[in-house]
């Protein structure tokens, strides 16, 4: 919105500057036009009116000159000298040629010193602006206002599309089309509401996508332990003995565990929304975050007979991020990669211009190309061994990147050219020292 403010100051007072200059330079070329030729005309004329003066007798000339004035219609008086309080320098330009222009509130006039009676000044009143002039004032006024409405309107004209161009994708996302995305353009005054809007519609449309596929994941998988509870019951209520009842009722405990587990591991998927926004930032150490990853899950790497090696920076280097969401994404990936490798894991990280890489590698089967596209999404198992009798339900990758993303960083999986299994690479933000 920065820009928003910016752009209207500029547009207000650039738009008033530039045509108030623009007029004032027109009205003063036409005021000096005007100026020079009445000036000229008025100047000669008290300068006739002066010699005429010089060789009239002193004690003739308020007569003579009231007679001059009402003869050409002039505002002629006869001043002294001494009632006129002007600095040295202006004082002695009443004498020169054409007299002196002065100007009081109401009207400028000119005063002329007599040459043969110095201790007397003539005085012309000029007249005031014709209705012509008071005409041309109020048309430059016109002017000046709808020039500065016009470049108004021009600029408002940019704003008025990008609004309706958000207003119509709005309008779209609550018809259903939630791939909507707004096209930025770097010469809009709103971009950073436009980029906002862009990524609140793709957290609605992965929000929606979730909870679809929350529900068809769900609906599909509790059938099963459904229909077992189905079975039990049957087969309870038909059976004779006790110990058999007994029997049917510990599966019938077993199959509501499962559903218990799997209820929760799904509810605790789509609350994750609500927990992105209170996230607890904290300035993060890698190595030593590293670090404590490795010792932790070294037990667990000597349990399946894997070899677990961690390469650490040669400096220390800084993320932002939430440490008890981070060390959960990790933790998935470094279970995975101990569950999957034949011998071997590796845990490294690399440092870019702007972000820090933490790679995770395994000499395993490796992932097949055409799941990779399908690895991060929600419920999607790449091992069929790993049931959700087990407590596996195919939401540890897509918790990892859930996490990524709220730390705007991103996750990737590959084929791993030193290991020659999964490659994880987890590229996070790097925090300025």
């Amino acid at each position: 919105m920065k820009k928003l403010f910016i752009s209207i100051i500029f547009a207000v007072f650039g738009s008033l500057f530039f045509i108030s200059w623009g007029v004032d330079q027109f009205i003063a070329k036409h005021s000096d036009e005007n100026e020079n030729s009445d000036t000229i005309i008025y100047k000669n004329l008290i300068e006739g009116i002066s010699a005429e003066l010089n060789s009239t007798p002193e004690q003739q000339l308020s007569q003579h000159l009231t007679q001059i004035a009402k003869h050409y219609s002039l505002d002629l008086t006869l001043e002294s000298t001494s009632a006129i309080a002007l600095p040295p320098a202006l004082f002695k330009q009443l004498s020169q040629q054409g007299g002196l222009l002065l100007a009081s509130e109401k009207q400028a006039y000119l005063v002329k010193q007599l040459t043969t009676f110095p201790q007397h000044l003539v005085k012309l009143h000029l007249p005031t602006a014709s209705e012509k002039d008071q005409k041309l004032n109020v048309f430059f006024t016109a002017i000046l206002y709808l020039g500065v409405g016009s470049i108004i309107m021009l600029w408002l004209l940019p704003l008025a599309q990008r609004l309706y161009v958000l207003t119509n994708a709005a309008d779209l996302i609550g018809k259903g089309e939630k791939n909507v995305r707004i096209k930025l353009s770097r010469f809009s005054y709103i971009s950073l509401l436009e980029t906002r809007f862009n990524q609140m519609a793709y957290q609605i449309e992965k929000l929606m996508a979730d909870n679809k596929l929350l529900a068809r994941s769900l609906s599909h998988d509790i059938r099963t332990p459904m229909s077992c509870l189905r079975f039990g019951i049957d087969a309870a209520l038909d059976a004779n003995d006790i110990e058999s009842k007994n029997n049917y009722l510990k599966r019938m405990e077993l199959e509501l565990s499962r559903m218990e587990d799997m209820t929760a591991a799904f509810l605790s998927y789509a609350s994750m929304e609500r927990q992105g926004v209170h996230l607890i930032i904290t300035k993060i150490e890698i190595n030593q975050f590293i670090s404590n990853l490795w010792q932790d899950f070294t037990s667990l790497a000597l349990q399946h007979n894997i070899s677990f090696e961690y390469r650490e920076l040669a400096n220390n280097e800084y993320i932002s991020g939430d440490l008890y969401w981070l060390n959960r994404a990790l933790q998935n990936l470094i279970t995975n990669a101990i569950h999957y490798a034949n011998s071997r894991v590796i845990i490294r990280t690399q440092i870019s211009h702007k972000n820090i890489k933490i790679i995770i590698e395994d000499d395993g089967k490796g992932i097949e190309q055409e799941q990779l596209t399908v690895i991060f999404d929600p419920f999607v198992k790449l091992d069929s061994n790993r049931s959700r009798e087990q407590g596996h339900f195919g939401l540890g990758l897509a918790i990892c990147h859930k996490v990524v993303d709220w730390h705007h960083g991103q996750i990737s999986a590959s084929r791993s050219t030193l290991l020659k299994g999964a490659k994880f690479i987890l590229s996070l933000p790097r925090e300025n020292q």
